[in-house]
């Protein structure tokens, strides 16, 4: 297994300093060995962006900030396909994807902000149960009941040794503390699950496993688990009785990809092949970006071989106006056909939430 995330710099704002999760995060943070811990006086992050563009990202990657989270993020938004609503204990994340969806939606240099007002992050679970459009209530997914994503601007597993405030999500929806029909969803490219394992979790928490071919998991995907490990991990979680499942994204058609992503198929399958009273869904997320997230990507791995080249996609609106650049139509079909069938042949029963 990879080394734990250990950041180089832990900033502390003094409104973050008076929540009661802030002790558990920072019993964790110093027991993770981290030196430099800042106490700030304030609650501004400053200087943060000091320095070449280089520079600046080395500084943030290596920074954890414990923050208070603004009003604004406490209340859910909807998230669709995914779930019914939203929940962030975190954003940023210490891996290194070069192709990172949160270049260009998150402002600012990527430091890592951990939410020390854990409860309030988590009193919307509460405040917004019964209530959604992509599980709750709906025919092919109320059995999910009420669903909350935690893992769209983070990598929870990834901080959770820094912080506990994924084992306190899961432990708390597993107990019934808001009710009996809601549940989590988190995605990770780490493996660390061990602690997870041993929680109350209620079957009310579903890990998925962020997977892809080799070649794009091996070359794109620094600072994260082998896919071999995270595969191990979710069969860990599945045999500790966890609901699972697959994030394959994102899809890239490179050379041999049908071969590439049949092994990746052919080994999830081997892993969770004994594994009795299995609940894992799928999810296929296909490569995109946009003209800012091009930008910021390129200024973070000025070197990078992913492709992002605007003449050979499809250009795709927003109905604000928005633009995100989409492999063509007919590699689009050409692809999901394919998944369609594999995915069928290899992990018959286990359904395909969505394709985009």
């Amino acid at each position: 297994m990879p080394r734990p995330w250990v950041p180089s710099h832990v900033l502390v704002t003094a409104a973050a300093r008076e929540q009661p999760h802030a002790a558990e995060m920072l019993r964790r943070i110093e027991a993770a060995g981290v030196e430099d811990i800042r106490l700030l006086e304030g609650n501004r992050l400053t200087g943060l962006a000091d320095g070449s563009e280089r520079e600046v990202y080395a500084r943030a990657k290596a920074t954890l900030a414990l923050v208070v989270a603004p009003p604004s993020v406490t209340k859910p938004q909807p998230i669709p396909p995914s779930a019914d609503w939203r929940i962030d204990l975190a954003r940023g994340c210490p891996a290194h994807c070069q192709y990172c969806y949160l270049a260009g939606s998150l402002a600012g240099p990527p430091i890592t902000r951990a939410y020390a007002n854990l409860d309030d992050v988590l009193a919307g679970i509460g405040t917004h149960a019964g209530r959604g459009a992509v599980t709750s209530g709906t025919a092919a997914r109320g059995h999910e009941g009420t669903t909350y994503e935690l893992s769209c601007y983070t990598d929870p597993l990834g901080i959770e040794h820094l912080t506990g405030s994924l084992a306190e999500a899961v432990r708390r929806v597993g107990t019934g503390h808001y009710g009996d029909d809601v549940s989590l969803r988190f995605t990770t490219k780490f493996g660390a699950v061990d602690d997870l394992l041993v929680l109350p979790h209620g079957r009310r928490t579903r890990m998925r496993a962020s997977v892809n071919a080799e070649e794009v998991a091996s070359r794109f995907e620094g600072g994260t688990a082998p896919v071999p490990e995270r595969l191990a991990a979710l069969r860990r979680a599945a045999l500790a009785g966890y609901r699972v499942g697959l994030t394959i994204a994102p899809v890239m058609p490179v050379e041999g990809w049908r071969d590439q992503y049949a092994a990746l198929l052919d080994a999830v399958a081997g892993s969770l092949a004994d594994v009795p009273d299995l609940d894992l869904t799928i999810e296929v997320i296909t490569h995109r970006f946009t003209p800012g997230s091009k930008e910021t990507l390129l200024g973070w791995y000025p070197r990078t071989r992913l492709e992002m080249d605007e003449t050979s996609r499809t250009a795709k609106r927003n109905k604000f106006g928005g633009v995100k650049h989409v492999y063509p139509r007919e590699t689009m079909a050409a692809m999901r056909h394919w998944f369609t069938d594999a995915l069928e042949a290899r992990l018959p029963g286990a359904p395909m939430l969505y394709w985009t």
